[in-house]
């Protein structure tokens, strides 16, 4: 039995009071959590920080509501009782804990939330056999579904059309500086730097298995050695290039990827099919580097396809006659 789970109560067994109780720490915890995406928003991405206040500012009238419906009902002291204590009830996670959340992805935590809310009172009117708690839930349902169409009312009316594209464009230009530059950076040594020395001990030894495990040393290195330097010379607070530990896993990650696509052919055991593969991949891997640099490096397609394929073929070469000779 997992730890504390025998201790939480279900939420069939819970009275009317104690679901309105429930219902009231989730709208303030809401309201805060909604708060502190628009404190983490506000400065990079300040309409969607106000949306994200209103949002708040809905949550809390709620649980004022709440709270008038229970002193009516029930009497002026709420019992405590939160999400944890219910079995079954949905959960929030701790997300807003995490330091540079994307737009995108805190506009679908916001989402979720909403959604979660009303699916849950919504299934638990259909299995209530109470008539007052039936209508109970029921209510909330409404309530959350309405939250949710006034969050979208919200958005539409505080970002206009030039906000909304500008903070997206930020948001693109953020992901492509924290991941797409170094990963692509990282791709790029991986798939290069190794080709002289896979190629060079293919052509040397003729042996596979000496190849494979050469090019798995080099691109796993290689990638290690990246990451850390793509990790270690910039923290990102100056350059505003983002994490250097996500920074750092995506330059080391590529790296090693970018090696091991013309090393993973050297485990076919006959050497000129090995090859044959490796150099399709390798074909594949430069032509794919290139589309990258257009696709969001904005680097035109034949003179990023020129560089990559010229530089990787004079690579290439090189490995092949140092083999060779």
């Amino acid at each position: 039995m997992i730890p504390g789970l025998a201790s939480r109560r279900r939420f069939s067994d819970l009275s009317e009071a104690e679901i309105l109780a429930l219902a009231i720490s989730s709208e303030e915890d809401d309201a805060r959590i909604y708060a502190t995406y628009a404190e983490q928003l506000r400065h990079a991405y300040p309409a969607s920080a106000a949306v994200f206040d209103a949002m708040a500012a809905e949550e809390d009238t709620h649980r004022r509501l709440l709270i008038e419906t229970f002193e009516r009902r029930f009497g002026k002291v709420i019992p405590l009782i939160r999400r944890e204590h219910v079995a079954g009830y949905y959960s929030r996670r701790p997300v807003w804990l995490v330091k540079n959340l994307s737009l995108d992805r805190i506009r679908g935590e916001a989402a979720r939330m909403e959604d979660d809310a009303a699916n849950f009172y919504t299934r638990a009117a259909q299995e209530s056999t109470d008539a007052g708690t039936r209508k109970l839930l029921g209510d909330l349902a409404a309530a959350e579904r309405k939250h949710e169409v006034k969050a979208e009312e919200l958005e539409q009316g505080t970002l206009d059309r030039g906000a909304r594209k500008e903070e997206d464009e930020k948001a693109r230009r953020q992901f492509v500086l924290t991941f797409v530059q170094p990963g692509l950076a990282g791709l790029m040594d991986g798939s290069v730097s190794t080709l002289a020395p896979i190629f060079a001990t293919a052509f040397a030894t003729q042996s596979t298995s000496t190849t494979f495990i050469v090019g798995l040393a080099a691109s796993v290195g290689a990638g290690i050695s990246m990451g850390f330097t793509e990790a270690a010379h910039d923290d990102g607070v100056i350059s505003g290039r983002g994490s250097p530990v996500k920074r750092g896993l995506a330059s080391g990650i590529m790296t090693a990827i970018g090696g091991l696509g013309h090393a993973l052919p050297y485990l076919i055991p006959h050497f000129w099919t090995a090859t044959t593969v490796a150099g399709i991949v390798v074909f594949v891997e430069l032509w794919a580097i290139a589309w990258i640099q257009n696709h969001f490096m904005e680097t035109p397609f034949l003179r990023a396809a020129f560089q990559v394929v010229l530089g990787g073929s004079l690579v290439l070469a090189a490995g092949i006659l140092i083999g060779g000779s």
